[in-house]
């Protein structure tokens, strides 16, 4: 099998979709792998690292890209790289099957079989695939180290002779892996740390980490949560009691880090126009969520705005902003995918259409539109 890694297309992406380790791996299975110069560029990837590792070199992805059976991307490919794709030829990365329909028609019309990455199912056999765990954890803890460096004042406790300094409060809005990640790097610091989530079940791993778990008590038997272990769209009731809560937990914070995000969904708003305002002059937001729409409607994407003396946050990519360690997960959840695709004896290539962790993730088939969160946009 021919592999093809590019140069990522979309701005501000330095990541890249393999490593050096990956590409001995996938050589080893008998594949030859092409890389184009400079995709590694981003993450001090060097193009002989790549050679060194097995991979050919090549300048222009025109005819790599042609001759591709499987092309390993970081994002969606634009429609003018789809355009270049071989019928037939797999296509794996994270591909937001939730936006630009544009690009997802041009996808398909290319007849490619494509994989996104971030559907990945939560199943203990696909927890090295999912790209969203390692992302997530990633940017869980950037969040908390550009907070702290926006901070003008210090994260620790200090006690020094000429008196002693507050620790900082730090109140991290959802407990997923992002925000998980975020209670642990805040508590590392020095902070005070709080967080909330919808789901029940986030209040044992929250405590776990040494901070205390803010939640107003669900009328779902669910506990908050979807079947695949996800956040779900709550009640009126409850998202009034939450927001009465949360805005008397946040005047008291220095730092809030939200994390939250429904899948399919715009990013639910939890923080205020006037929880920002209840914040003391000099405290920070940072809105992970900024690219579906923002936890806070003050945040702006790609960029820190102020108001009333608040910084609210909102830096895209933020797992992008550590491109040397993304780029090393994310290229080992692409290979744990594709691995056991390939016959450990003859090497050859098949994808097992019964798969959960293919049935979950396959958004197309030979240019069809199988998945169902694609359902009537074909």
């Amino acid at each position: 099998m021919k592999i093809f890694v590019p140069v990522e297309q979309v701005a501000g992406e330095p990541r890249v979709a393999a490593s050096p380790d990956t590409i001995k791996k996938f050589t080893a299975l008998g594949n030859a792998v092409s890389v184009e110069t400079g995709a590694g560029k981003g993450a001090h990837v060097s193009d002989a690292a790549f050679s060194e590792a097995g991979a050919k070199i090549v300048k222009t992805k025109t005819q790599a890209a042609k001759e591709a059976d499987i092309i390993l991307k970081v994002v969606r490919p634009t429609p003018e790289e789809a355009k270049g794709y071989k019928k037939g030829a797999v296509v794996v990365g994270i591909l937001d099957p939730y936006s630009d329909l544009d690009g997802l028609k041009a996808l398909s019309k290319s007849g490619v079989s494509a994989f996104a990455m971030e559907l990945m199912p939560r199943i203990t056999r696909a927890q090295s695939m999912d790209v969203l765990s390692s992302q997530s954890n990633l940017a869980g803890y950037k969040a908390v180290v550009d907070a702290a460096a926006e901070f003008d004042r210090a994260m620790p406790m200090m006690m020094t002779a000429a008196g002693t300094i507050a620790p900082a409060r730090v109140f991290v809005m959802g407990a997923g892996v992002a925000g998980l990640q975020a209670i642990a790097t805040a508590r590392r610091l020095g902070a005070i740390v709080s967080a909330t989530d919808v789901r029940a079940v986030a209040a044992e791993q929250v405590e776990s980490l040494g901070a205390s778990f803010v939640m107003v008590e669900s009328d779902d038997e669910d506990g908050g949560q979807t079947a695949g272990g996800y956040a779900k769209e709550m009640s009126d009731d409850y998202k009034k009691r939450q927001a009465e809560l949360v805005a008397k937990t946040i005047a008291k914070q220095d730092i809030v880090i939200c994390t939250a995000l429904i899948p399919g969904r715009p990013a639910p708003t939890l923080v205020s126009k006037e929880m920002v305002e209840s914040m003391k002059p000099g405290s920070i937001v940072v809105d992970l969520a900024v690219e579906r729409g923002g936890n806070c409607p003050l945040s702006k994407p790609g960029e820190i705005v102020e108001h009333k003396g608040v910084k609210i946050m909102g830096h895209l990519n933020v797992a992008g902003r550590i491109p040397v360690d993304a780029s090393k997960l994310y290229a080992k959840n692409l290979l744990n995918f594709l691995e056991p695709m390939f016959d450990g004896e003859s090497g050859k290539f098949n994808i097992d259409w019964e798969d959960e962790t293919v049935t979950g993730t396959a958004l197309m088939r030979d240019g069809k539109i199988i998945h169902p969160v694609l359902s009537g946009k074909e």
